[in-house]
């Protein structure tokens, strides 16, 4: 590494490197050879005068680049497209009449960044399985162990553990099924020449629609796709990538709002995220265990949330079939929206895969708690054994009153129970508190909720990417 100048941090630190190699120059430059020979291989089949001779000689060389004869054509030519034509052909030298022959050089960069795009979908949805894996194993682990529920973060009725995990598994499946829905709409630019009317390759068949058809239909399936956009400019549209982001974006609020809720736990400590053997919390305090792993999910994700707005202003200022103020802001915008979310994901998993439940705080949490949200229960009791509803109430209050101002104002336990059991109106239940403060009483249906969440929407997605299972979350620095 050559640390005199600016390293991307998405590269040195956070994404893995199949994301990172999936935005390479190698992998780019590769897919415009196979293209180019897809389509010289689609004109020959279609009677175009190319010899397979020409064909094999391309394939010989589709993935031997020459990197630095391409950068010294480009350096003259300023064009990165022709200075791979003639990089090419400098090796496929009996080729070289026939590559690129009735196209343009969006037949090569837009197929190649779309099959790129789909690639790191591809890279994205198995990890976004795994972690749904992850988080689903500690939900059934912990469906029953009640936990405070919070609103407005402040404490409200119980919940348990797991049944909160499922709250981001939810959001997850929602951003799991938003990306199969992208993917399934997913298309080529295909063979559509300059400004879309595919005007040169009917200037090559001689007028023949049918075979001009026939040849993006061929050049598509030697791709490996299927679907092409009906119509272009010079482009795909931009507005694919805006979808893309916007898929991005949504996985990556989910992880934030993950990362958030594991930060306010741990600052309760009641869940921790992993904490290394020899990790450092603090450079001056040496007792911190700061939740690094959970800071970095938000940071990342802050960024790739703010990125479908590019993707929008782009999408809304080509100019009629095209216009070339995309481009730069492209190579950037979508590859590091892809990278800083494969390193999110990355953490997500590690984070799951170690997460630490403190079952004592949070048992000690709900006592402090409970005894006031147990008063209807209470009340309802002594009703039953022949008390006066509106008598108890007030006493209730009068004594929750009492409790609160031991806690908040002298800094003592919540006291409320003892309060109970010392007055005689609530004698009938003086043996039953025990029963009647029994914290898995007040959780509801969470632990059921959680089962049939489960196994009704979340088995599904591991069954059906079962193959994908079995990653492990890295955390690189």
């Amino acid at each position: 590494m050559d640390n005199s100048i600016y390293q991307n941090p998405l590269i040195s630190r956070y994404a893995s490197r199949a994301m990172s190699e999936n935005f390479s120059d190698e992998k780019r430059f590769k897919l415009w050879r196979k293209l180019w020979i897809a389509l010289a291989e689609a004109e020959m089949e279609l009677g175009l005068n190319i010899s397979q001779s020409q064909v094999d000689e391309m394939k010989k060389y589709a993935d031997d680049i020459n990197f630095e004869q391409a950068e010294k054509y480009e350096r003259e030519v300023r064009h990165d497209v022709m200075a791979h034509v003639h990089a090419f052909g400098d090796q496929a030298k009996s080729a070289m009449p026939i590559i690129h022959l009735g196209a343009t050089s969006c037949y090569v960069d837009c197929n190649s960044e779309l099959i790129i795009l789909w690639d790191a979908l591809e890279i994205i949805k198995a990890k976004l399985v795994n972690v749904i894996d992850k988080l689903s194993r500690f939900a059934l682990k912990y469906r029953h162990l009640p936990t405070l529920g919070f609103t407005h973060l402040q404490p409200a009725q119980l919940t348990t553990v797991g049944k909160r995990a499922t709250l981001w598994l939810q959001d997850l499946t929602m951003d799991y099924n938003n990306l199969v829905n992208l993917q399934n709409s997913f298309k080529l630019r295909g063979v559509k020449g300059t400004t879309g009317t595919q005007a040169s390759f009917m200037e090559l068949f001689c007028g023949d629609e049918s075979k001009v058809k026939e040849l993006e239909k061929r050049v598509v399936a030697k791709l490996g796709f299927d679907k092409v956009y009906g119509v272009t400019g010079q482009t795909y549209p931009r507005k694919f990538d805006y979808n893309v982001l916007c898929v991005l974006s949504q996985i990556a609020q989910s992880a934030y709002k993950f990362s958030n809720d594991i930060r306010i736990l741990q600052n309760m400590k009641e869940i921790e995220e992993p904490f290394e053997k020899s990790q450092i919390g603090s450079s001056a305090m040496a007792y911190k265990r700061n939740p690094m792993r959970s800071e970095r999910i938000g940071s990342l994700a802050r960024f790739v949330v703010s990125l479908p707005m590019n993707s929008a202003i782009t999408a809304s200022t080509q100019w009629f079939e095209r216009t070339l103020d995309d481009s730069a802001n492209r190579r950037i915008v979508n590859a590091q929206a892809f990278l800083a979310l494969d390193g999110i994901l990355n953490i997500y998993m590690n984070v799951c895969e170690n997460l630490v439940v403190y079952d004592k705080i949070i048992a000690k949490h709900i006592a402090a708690e409970l005894p006031f949200m147990a008063t209807e229960n209470i009340m309802m009791e002594c009703v039953k054994a022949g008390g006066n509803r509106q008598e108890l109430h007030e006493k209730i209050r009068v004594l929750s009153m009492q409790a609160g101002k031991n806690v908040k104002e002298l800094g003592k336990e919540n006291n409320l129970i003892d309060l109970i059991k010392a007055d005689s109106a609530f004698a009938p239940v003086h043996d039953k508190l025990d029963e009647i403060l029994d914290a898995k009483k007040f959780t509801g249906r969470a632990a059921s909720q959680t089962e049939e969440f489960i196994q009704n929407e979340v088995e599904p997605i591991l069954k059906q990417n079962s193959e994908l299972l079995g990653q492990k979350g890295d955390v690189r620095v």
